[in-house]
């Protein structure tokens, strides 16, 4: 079975944003094991400086690297990552698995990206598009992703 990590920065504020993590997660166990991991989100002022988010991502990124599983197929979310329709993504996962990867990680950045140190340790930079969307939301989507994934890799009738 495929274990699945998402290492995501910040806590899910809005009830209807954790409700949707929380169905897609239930939903998800029929075929992997998936958990979820917060790393605390940096603070900065208002109008921060590039330095400041420099540093705010570099922080952010010491946390996620503490969290990341040892030996785990590293999946960064970046607006520059490759781009997978939903079929092509479920045979990405599936060609992980086969290759030897059963235990699959993805990370969400905070608000303002992630720190090119985490980002190099990805085997691959995933996006979903030009899109900028809020991190979590983010979550939602990438959950929700990976469900249909799973769902076209057991030629469920969820993918249509």
């Amino acid at each position: 079975m495929i274990k699945v990590t998402v290492i995501a920065v910040g806590k899910l504020k809005e009830k209807y944003l954790r409700d949707a993590c929380e169905e897609y997660l239930k939903r998800l166990g029929t075929y992997s094991k998936v958990s979820v991991v917060e790393v605390n989100e940096e603070r900065c002022s208002d109008n921060p400086s590039e330095s400041e988010i420099e540093n705010v991502k570099q922080k952010e990124g010491r946390r996620i690297i503490a969290k990341i599983p040892k030996g785990s197929f590293i999946v960064p979310m970046c607006i520059e990552g490759t781009q997978f329709s939903s079929e092509d993504f479920a045979k990405k996962i599936e060609a992980t698995a086969v290759a030897g990867n059963s235990d699959i990680t993805f990370i969400i950045g905070g608000s303002f990206g992630l720190s090119d140190e985490v980002k190099s340790l990805g085997k691959l930079k995933l996006s979903f598009g030009k899109l900028t969307l809020p991190h979590q939301l983010m979550r939602v989507v990438l959950l929700e992703q990976i469900y249909r994934a799973f769902s076209i890799l057991n030629n469920s009738k969820y993918h249509k």
